[in-house]
């Protein structure tokens, strides 16, 4: 009987996944970007359930990582539970792979304003840059999107365009990220930039799928990070 005993536990043990965490991805520091999230800490500050709704396009959605949990939505998710640990904050993926600012603006109704989030992240201008979009065009859908964001009292944050190599060689790219930057001024809401953080990232390929477009599960675990480091050092107050 324990020879038998013995048996059944190797076999257990080899046909057991091994659940253990994976270390978490180690990556380049870069400066804290600035944000204020008055809604977020008001929630946070009544123990209130946080949603934070993630808008965009297949960046969002998490093209060409190994796996749905590893998108940065996903990832954020997961940091901000450790950044958090007595809140309750889901993070709602609502990417959705080739979109554009006018077919997010037609689904925010139903994708995005039903959830009552805290927060609203949206990640825009990447496939407007990869389709030669007419910036001021660009600009007008995500000033349209932007005002019926800001309806719901949510704090919301402007994500600019990663670094790829495909995009960064598309004509319009730079105008694209100015005008978000721009227009988060303008519109009094917060930008995190990619652009800016995968500046302060050496030898970018590591980070980038092999499409050269996408980032890889590392670019977004990092991406992930930083947006977490910046909720973390958040001003609860408008400036």
């Amino acid at each position: 009987m324990p020879n038998l005993h013995r048996t059944a536990a190797l076999i257990l043990s080899l046909l057991t996944p091994n659940f253990s965490p994976a270390a978490a991805p180690t990556c380049p520091p870069a400066p804290t970007q600035t944000l204020h999230l008055p809604a977020l800490y008001a929630a946070l500050a009544a123990k209130r359930p946080i949603i934070i709704a993630a808008l965009g396009s297949s960046s969002t959605a998490g093209a060409m990582a190994s796996d749905p949990a590893d998108s940065y939505p996903a990832k954020l998710q997961a940091d901000l539970a450790r950044a958090f640990p007595s809140a309750e904050i889901s993070v709602i993926n609502r990417g959705i792979n080739g979109q554009d600012a006018k077919r997010e603006d037609q689904r925010m109704a139903t994708d995005i304003l039903s959830l009552h989030p805290q927060l609203i992240i949206w990640q825009v201008g990447a496939n407007a840059a990869a389709r030669g979009e007419p910036v001021a065009l660009f600009a007008h859908l995500v000033r349209i999107g932007l005002r019926r964001l800001h309806a719901t009292g949510a704090d919301i944050i402007l994500m600019d365009n990663q670094r790829s190599d495909r995009l960064r060689h598309q004509p319009d790219n730079a105008r694209i990220n100015t005008a978000l930057s721009h227009l988060a001024q303008q519109s009094n809401v917060n930008l995190f930039s990619r652009d800016q953080l995968m500046r302060h990232w050496p030898n970018l390929h590591r980070f980038l799928a092999p499409d050269h477009m996408h980032l890889n599960d590392r670019g977004y675990a990092c991406t992930a990070q930083a947006l977490t480091a910046a909720i973390r050092a958040a001003r609860p107050h408008p400036p």
